[in-house]
């Protein structure tokens, strides 16, 4: 099965052409040819069958193999992709249905379901695609990694310090594109034997859009509370939800003058753990209690947290790519991380940020959450702007948008060249035309 929508960009006439010759071929054939299984006309049982010599034009795959509740890594790409979209033909590759119908809603980029691991193979070796892209470490990409004769770029769906963010796994790749000196330094840090030239730094280019706030007018501050969730083990978890969470709400709700945003990790909302998900209630239920008597606090469940800190003041976090996109966005503004390990010395060896702002941990969280005005201005603006380079760069606005389209052309020329230098001078595709 699979499912394309056309965007009116550069290449959209041969898409298309594409999709209509397809679609004529649909309507003129028997129940069952493959042209019904591509476009998921056919019956169920028969559109997972193989998908092979049917081309796609495109020369970017964007492989995304997961469940929806890790949509977030995806979609946060979205408007990048759409601008190298019109330089090159991108085209999202899912394996989950559920996700496939999610990103309909979202983008007009072309996408394809594909379930089986034979058909991918197919529509890999049929087609012409040059380059593909990953946002995660996802087990299934393992499958996409077998194609050859594409350069396969890991770009990661943050910039963490979180444990996650360097495994071996980045030695599968082609390149991993980073944000800046600090993924490479980690990358040295953590990796064995590992090539350091596969690193490619290009800041953030989630980073580079204009984001109007969707919060309300206020007089007074306005601070954020944006806890991330418990990961997958416990190496994984940064979250302060189940321990500092409702006291930090508290502390804030408190000051005077004072609207607070409650933006947790989306999968704090759905978390299985009972800790997280108690605290999660409890803190839904302090800031309702405290809006009935006629405060202005916001649960921002699904908002575009980007968007989001355009009204922000100050942001409390963990340990997480958000704690970094506000510093790279805003550093004149305070930024709290918060420490569940009670180990400042290792946190300030793991995470750098740390050294640049205030941080709550067991011992601490007592002194520092009385007195929350003197917690914010316990570091400088000039301390958050150095370490704001050494995470990203000296990179202006727009910059990493341009060095991540720039190393996107010179991956795909510089395949190209390989592959006519080793004989592949066409696509399958245009092949398969030539000997009909």
């Amino acid at each position: 099965m699979i499912e394309l929508e056309i965007m009116k960009v550069k290449w959209s006439v041969k898409m298309k052409e594409w999709l209509g010759q397809q679609l004529k071929s649909a309507i003129t054939s028997k129940p069952g040819v493959r042209s019904r299984r591509w476009l998921g006309l056919g019956p169920a049982p028969v559109a997972n069958q193989e998908m092979d010599h049917i081309p796609v034009p495109g020369e970017v795959i964007v492989y995304f193999s997961d469940v929806l509740n890790k949509a977030y890594q995806l979609e946060q790409w979205l408007p990048t992709l759409e601008r190298l979209h019109e330089h090159h033909g991108v085209v999202l590759v899912f394996r989950k249905v559920p996700t496939l119908r999610h990103f309909r809603k979202l983008t007009k980029l072309p996408k394809i379901y594909v379930r089986r691991l034979d058909d991918l193979v197919n529509l890999y070796d049929f087609n012409d695609f040059t380059l593909c892209l990953y946002v995660n470490n996802g087990m299934a990409n393992f499958q996409s990694l077998s194609a050859s004769r594409l350069v396969h770029v890991h770009i990661n769906h943050g910039e963490s310090d979180k444990l996650s963010m360097v495994s071996n796994q980045a030695k599968a790749y082609d390149k991993v594109f980073v944000a800046g000196p600090a993924a490479i330094a980690r990358h040295n840090a953590v990796l064995m034997d590992f090539d350091l030239d596969r690193l490619v730094a290009v800041g953030r280019p989630q980073l580079d859009l204009d984001f109007e706030t969707p919060l309300p007018p206020f007089t007074g501050r306005t601070i954020m509370y944006a806890p991330t969730w418990e990961g997958e083990n416990d190496a994984n978890n940064y979250t302060s939800m189940d321990l500092f969470g409702e006291q930090i709400i508290r502390a804030l709700v408190a000051l005077p003058n004072t609207r607070v945003i409650y933006k947790p990790h989306p999968r704090v909302v759905t978390s299985k753990n009972h800790a997280v998900a108690e605290a999660h209630l409890k803190i839904c239920e302090v800031l309702d209690e405290s809006n009935s008597s006629g405060a202005q606090h916001v649960v921002a469940e699904t908002e575009n947290i980007l968007a989001l800190f355009e009204g922000v003041d100050a942001l409390f976090t963990d340990v997480s790519s958000v704690g970094l996109d506000f510093l790279y966005l805003h550093p004149e503004r305070p930024l709290v991380l918060t420490d569940r390990r009670d180990d400042l010395s290792a946190l300030n060896s793991e995470a750098p940020v740390s050294k640049a702002c205030p941080v709550i941990n067991e011992p601490s969280r007592e002194a520092m959450l009385s007195d929350v005005t003197a917690l914010l201005a316990a570091t400088s603006t000039e301390s958050r702007r150095k370490m704001r380079s050494y995470y990203f760069g000296d990179r202006s606005k727009g910059e990493s948008t341009r060095a991540f389209l720039s190393t996107i052309d010179s991956l795909i020329g510089n395949r190209r060249g390989q592959l006519e230098k080793y004989g592949f001078h066409a696509n399958a595709a245009d092949s398969a035309d030539d000997e009909q």
